[in-house]
C-alpha cells in the first residue's frame, strides 16, 4: 500500500543513519542541510551567460520572470539572501516559492542580519523580541534553550525551522542555532501544516543560513560582556578558483564564546562552526553542501518560588545571582551536528526542480538539584530535588518540490507539487528523586554535595515517529489578485518502544488532510487587504504524564488583514486580526511542572499590528503591536474554562530604531534602542497569581570607520529586576539582567 511504502522509506531515510550515530556521537556528522531555494529562473539562454558575481549568493537565481513590483526596483533580493537594511521584500517561508510579501496572504515578518548585528542578541529568541505576535525569552535568562510562543502558543519545539526543514524536538532533546550564522530570520504565524507537514499551528519560525558569496567575505570579530562572557567568531568566504572560475564557491563560519551569566556557577560556553560550498556547473543547476557542529556547556535554570520572586518574602527577595543546585553536580551539555544538500535544477523555463534534505544528531545530558519550593521560607530554606536526563536524538528529512509557472488565458499561475519525508528517533532516559538532596539557604547557600540518583527511571523509552506526506499548491494571479489554494495528507506512524527490552509498548498510525485559503488584492496605491483560512495538524511525538502517547494536534484559524508599501517609501506595515482554535494542547501538569497532559481546546483571537521601514538612508525602525485573548475554551476540568494558561501574556508592544550618520564629521556613528512592554501573565491556572507586567529598554552605540566597526550594546538598560514568567507558583524565572556587550570587528 502507499502508506507502508512510503512510510517504510521513511524509516530507511532516519533510521539507517541513526544506528551509527547512535553508537558513536562522537563521529556522527549530522550538520546542518538548508533546503534549496526556488525562485523562478530567467530564460535560460540568458542564465548560461550571466557572471556569477552578478547576484548575491550563488544559490539565489533570478527572482522572477515577471516584472518585479516597482518599489524594489534595483535591490536583487532572494528569499535566501540578504535584506536590504530593516526591509525584506520577499520570502519563501509562507508559499515555498519566491513571493513577494506583499503578494502572501498570511502574517509574515523578516528579520535580517542587518538589524541582527545592531541588536547583538546572544541567541535566537532574542533576535525575535521585537516581532509582532511572538514573546521570546519565555522563561527569562535562560541559556539551556531558546524559547517562545507565537499568538500565545509555545513554538519552539515543533516550530522551529532551518532553511525550510523541520527541527523540531520533545524531552530536552533541544536544538541550538546561532545568531552569526542567520542570514535571515522569518516568522510565519498562523498554521502551515499544509507545507510543512506537522507543525506548530500557531506558526513557525525559519532560520535562513549564511550560504556561500560569489564575492569574497573576510569577516573577524571579537567582544565581552560585563559578566565576563567573551567571544570571538569569524566568517569568511567566496569564490574558489578553478578550471572554469567561478562555479564553486564556499563559506566557513565559526564562533567561541566562554565566560559567566548573571547567575553564580553559571556559565554560556558556546563553540560552533559551520562550513558550506557551492556548486554552479551551469546557469540552470545549483548544489549546495552545508554542514554545522556545535558544543555547550552550561548549567540549569533556577526554578524558583513565587513568594521570594514577583512577591516578597518575609526576608525580601531571592537575589537573581542565586544559584539553586550544586556546582558539584548540576551540567547541562549539548552536542549537535547537522549535514543535508540543496539542489534545484530548471529543466525548462517554466518548470523548476528541487530537493533539500538534511540529517541531523544531538547527544544532551542534563544533571542537578531542582528548587522545588519553599521548605521553610521563614529562614529561606529552598527545597530541592535531584534530576538527571540524558537524551539522544536523530532526524532526518527529504523534502521534493516540483515547481511549474504556466498561464492559462489571463490567470498566471505558480503549481507547486511535493512529497516530503520526515523521520525522528529519541532515546529518552529521565529520572528523579524526592526527599534525597538537602534544602538550600538562599543566602547562605552550601555546595560541594554529590548524592547518586537511586531507583528506577520515571522514563526509559525509544520513541519512533515516521511521516510521509504530499502537497500541491496553486499561486494564481488575475491582475491584482493573488489567490492561494494548498492542500496536504500526511501519514504518520508514531511507536513508543522500551529502551531494556526493545519490545513496542505503544504505536499509533495517523493520517490527515489540511488545507489553505488565502487571497489578497493589491490596489496601486499599495493597500493590499487579505484574507484566509487554514487547518492544521500536528502528530506531536513524546509522553503525556502518565507515560502514554500523545494524541495528535489539531487547528483551525481565520485571519483577516491588510498590507501597506506605500509608493516611494522603502517599508510597510500590516494589520491582521486572526481566530485560532487549538485542540489537544499539550499544558503543563499543575502537579509536576515536568510533566505535560492535553487540555481539549485552546483559543487565541486578537490582534497584531507591524511596521518596518528604511525611512531615509540614516534611519531604520521597526515596531510591534500585539494583543489577544488567550483562553481555555474546553477542558475536562470545568474550572478552567475561560482561563489564560501560564506563562502567557496578552499584550506585547515594542519599537527600535537606529540611526546611523552617513556624511558629514559624524560619518560612521550611529545609535540606536528600543522599549519593549511585557503584559501581565499568570502563574497558576487558576489565574490568582499574576506576574506583573514590565517595561524594559535597550540601546546600541556603534561607529564605522573603514574596515573597523566597534559597538557597545545594552539589554535592559536600567537593569530592571523582574519576572519573565512562571509555569507555577514553585517554578519562576528571572528576566535578564542588564548586559553590556562591546565588540570591535574587522573586515577585509
Amino acid at each position: 500500500m502507499l502508506r507502508s511504502a512510503v512510510l517504510a522509506t521513511a524509516s530507511v531515510w532516519v533510521l539507517m543513519p541513526q544506528v551509527s550515530l547512535a553508537q558513536s556521537p562522537a563521529q556522527s556528522g549530522a550538520q546542518s542541510l538548508p533546503p534549496v531555494n526556488v525562485a523562478a529562473p530567467e530564460q535560460r539562454r540568458r542564465a548560461a551567460v550571466r557572471a556569477p558575481r552578478r547576484t548575491q549568493g550563488p544559490v539565489q537565481t533570478a527572482d522572477s520572470r515577471k516584472p518585479q513590483p516597482q518599489r524594489n526596483v534595483g535591490i536583487a533580493e532572494t528569499p535566501r539572501g540578504p535584506v536590504q537594511g530593516y526591509v525584506a521584500h520577499r520570502s519563501s517561508s509562507g508559499t515555498k516559492t519566491n513571493t513577494p510579501i506583499m503578494e502572501t496572504p498570511q502574517s509574515v515578518s523578516v528579520i535580517g542580519a542587518e538589524q541582527i548585528r545592531d541588536q547583538k542578541p546572544n541567541k535566537l529568541d532574542e533576535v525575535l523580541r521585537y516581532t509582532a505576535g511572538v514573546r521570546a525569552g519565555t522563561f527569562g535568562a535562560d541559556t539551556r534553550n531558546d524559547w517562545w510562543l507565537i499568538r500565545g502558543f509555545k513554538s519552539d519545539d515543533v516550530g522551529l525551522f532551518l532553511d525550510g526543514m523541520q527541527l523540531f524536538y520533545t524531552s530536552y532533546a533541544s536544538w541550538k542555532l546561532q545568531p552569526p550564522n542567520m542570514e535571515r530570520v522569518e516568522v510565519l504565524r498562523g498554521p502551515s501544516a499544509v507545507l510543512y507537514g506537522g507543525s506548530s499551528p500557531s506558526g513557525i519560525v525559519n532560520v535562513v543560513s549564511k550560504m556561500p558569496p560569489a564575492e569574497p567575505v573576510r569577516y573577524i570579530e571579537t567582544g565581552v560582556n560585563n559578566f565576563g562572557n567573551a567571544y570571538v567568531g569569524f566568517d569568511v568566504g567566496g569564490p574558489v578558483a578553478t578550471q572554469q572560475d567561478g562555479k564553486l564557491f564556499y563559506r566557513v563560519v565559526g564562533q567561541v564564546q566562554n565566560g559567566n551569566t548573571q547567575v553564580n556557577f553559571t556559565p554560556d560556553n558556546n563553540y560552533f562552526i559551520a562550513p558550506s560550498f557551492t556548486w554552479k556547473p551551469d546557469g540552470d543547476t545549483t548544489f549546495t553542501v552545508l554542514a554545522s557542529a556545535s558544543k555547550q556547556d552550561t548549567r540549569g535554570i533556577n526554578f524558583l518560588p513565587y513568594q521570594g520572586t514577583v512577591t516578597n518574602a518575609p526576608f525580601g527577595k531571592i537575589p537573581t545571582s542565586f544559584f539553586a543546585g550544586d556546582p558539584n553536580v548540576d551540567k547541562f551539555t549539548r552536542e549537535q551536528e547537522m549535514l543535508g544538500y540543496q539542489f534545484e535544477r530548471n529543466l525548462t523555463d517554466d518548470l523548476t526542480f528541487r530537493q533539500n534534505a538534511r540529517f541531523a544528531h544531538i547527544d544532551l545530558t542534563y544533571r542537578g538539584f531542582v528548587g522545588n519550593g519553599w521548605d521553610n521560607i521563614n529562614t529561606a530554606t529552598m527545597a530541592r530535588y535531584n534530576w538527571f536526563a540524558k537524551n539522544t536524538a536523530n532526524q532526518a528529512d527529504l523534502d521534493n518540490q516540483l515547481e511549474y509557472r504556466f498561464n492559462t488565458g489571463p490567470v498566471k499561475h505558480t503549481m507547486l507539487f511535493g512529497v516530503d519525508l520526515k523521520g525522528y528517533q529519541i532515546d529518552d532516559y529521565q529520572a528523579f528523586n524526592f526527599g534525597t538532596v538537602p534544602s538550600i539557604n538562599v543566602f547562605s547557600p552550601s555546595y560541594g554535595l554529590d548524592i547518586p540518583l537511586t531507583g528506577a527511571p520515571f522514563r526509559n523509552f525509544l520513541l519512533t515517529q515516521k511521516q510521509a506526506g504530499t502537497y500541491v499548491q496553486d499561486q494564481m494571479k488575475l491582475g491584482n489578485f493573488a489567490l492561494v489554494l494548498s492542500g496536504r495528507n500526511d501519514w504518520v506512524e508514531t511507536t513508543q518502544a522500551a529502551r531494556d527490552t526493545g519490545a513496542n509498548i505503544a504505536q499509533r498510525d495517523d493520517s490527515r488532510f489540511s488545507g489553505r485559503a488565502g487571497l489578497i488584492y493589491n490596489f496601486d496605491n499599495g493597500i493590499a487587504p487579505y484574507v484566509s483560512y487554514s487547518t492544521s495538524y500536528n502528530p506531536i511525538i513524546g509522553l503525556n504524564a502518565q507515560n502514554q502517547l500523545f494524541l495528535p494536534e489539531t487547528a483551525k484559524q481565520a485571519e483577516i488583514g491588510v498590507k501597506v508599501a506605500p509608493k516611494g517609501f522603502d517599508g510597510y506595515f500590516t494589520a491582521s486580526l486572526f481566530d485560532l482554535k487549538r485542540q489537544n494542547v499539550a499544558t503543563t501538569d499543575p502537579s509536576n511542572v515536568l510533566l505535560q497532559n492535553q487540555t481539549g481546546e485552546v483559543t487565541s483571537r486578537g490582534i497584531e499590528l507591524e511596521a518596518v521601514a528604511n525611512a531615509t538612508k540614516e534611519l531604520k525602525f521597526i515596531g510591534a503591536f500585539t494583543a489577544y485573548h488567550l483562553f481555555t475554551s474546553k477542558d475536562l476540568d470545568p474550572t478552567l474554562i475561560g482561563k489564560t494558561p501560564t506563562n502567557t501574556p496578552e499584550m506585547l508592544i515594542s519599537g527600535w530604531a537606529d540611526y546611523t550618520f552617513k556624511d558629514g564629521p559624524l560619518e560612521g556613528f550611529g545609535f540606536g534602542g528600543g522599549v519593549r512592554y511585557v503584559g501581565a501573565s499568570w502563574a497558576d491556572t487558576a489565574n490568582t497569581l499574576e506576574v506583573p507586567a514590565v517595561v524594559l529598554g535597550d540601546l546600541a552605540v556603534h561607529y564605522e570607520w573603514q574596515n573597523w566597526r566597534t559597538a557597545i550594546n545594552v539589554v535592559n538598560l536600567t537593569d530592571k529586576i523582574y519576572v519573565a514568567s512562571c509555569a507555577s507558583a514553585s517554578s519562576c524565572f528571572y528576566g535578564d539582567r542588564r548586559r553590556i556587550t562591546a565588540s570591535l570587528a574587522y573586515k577585509w
